[in-house]
C-alpha cells in the first residue's frame, strides 16, 4: 500500500499587525515594590501586653465556644421536647375529631330511623346537650395539653440560657 499524499496547507496571515506593518504594542511590566521590614526591637512592656491580650482573647473565645455548644445542645433538646409535645397534641386533636364525627354519625343514624318529628327533635336536643358538654371538656383538655407542652418546652430554656450567658460573661 502506498501512503496518502500530503497536501500543502495554505499559508495563513500570521497576525493582523504584521499584515499592515504595524509596530507591536506591548504592555509595560510593573513590579511590586519591595518594602523592607524595619529592624527595631519592641519593648518588653508592649510584648507582654500583646501576649496578655492574645491570652484573654483565647480565653474569651473558649468561653463563648462552650456557651454556644451548651446553647445548641439545649436548643436540640427543646426542639425534641416541642416536637414530641406537638405530636401528642395532634393525636389528641385527631382523637377529638374522631369522637365528634362518630357522635354526628350516630345522630344521623338515629334521625334516619326516627318515626316522628318529635323523636327527631328529641335526638337533636340530646345531641346538642351532650356535644356542648363534650366539646367543652375536649377544649379544656386540649388547652391543658398545649399549656403542658409550652411549659415543658420553655422551662429548660430559661435556666439554660441564663447559665450559658453567665458562663460567657
Amino acid at each position: 500500500m502506498s501512503e496518502p499524499q500530503k497536501t500543502a496547507k495554505p499559508k495563513a496571515v500570521a497576525t493582523l499587525a504584521s499584515a499592515f506593518d504595524m509596530p507591536k504594542f506591548e504592555m509595560p511590566k510593573f513590579e511590586m515594590p519591595k518594602f523592607d521590614m524595619l529592624n527595631m526591637e519592641v519593648p518588653a512592656a508592649f510584648r507582654e501586653m500583646a501576649e496578655k491580650g492574645v491570652a484573654q482573647a483565647k480565653e474569651g473565645y473558649e468561653k463563648m465556644k462552650t456557651a454556644a455548644e451548651d446553647a445548641t445542645e439545649m436548643l436540640e433538646e427543646t426542639y425534641a421536647t416541642a416536637s414530641k409535645g406537638c405530636s401528642g397534641y395532634g393525636l389528641k386533636l385527631m382523637e377529638t375529631a374522631r369522637a365528634n364525627s362518630n357522635a354526628a354519625f350516630d345522630l344521623f343514624g338515629g334521625v334516619m330511623n326516627a318515626k316522628s318529628f318529635s323523636e327527631v327533635v328529641e335526638l337533636y336536643t340530646a345531641y346538642a346537650r351532650t356535644q356542648f358538654d363534650t366539646v367543652s371538656a375536649q377544649a379544656k383538655e386540649l388547652a391543658d395539653h398545649a399549656q403542658k407542652v409550652a411549659t415543658e418546652t420553655v422551662e429548660p430554656m430559661k435556666g439554660s440560657f441564663t447559665s450559658a450567658f453567665n458562663k460567657a460573661a
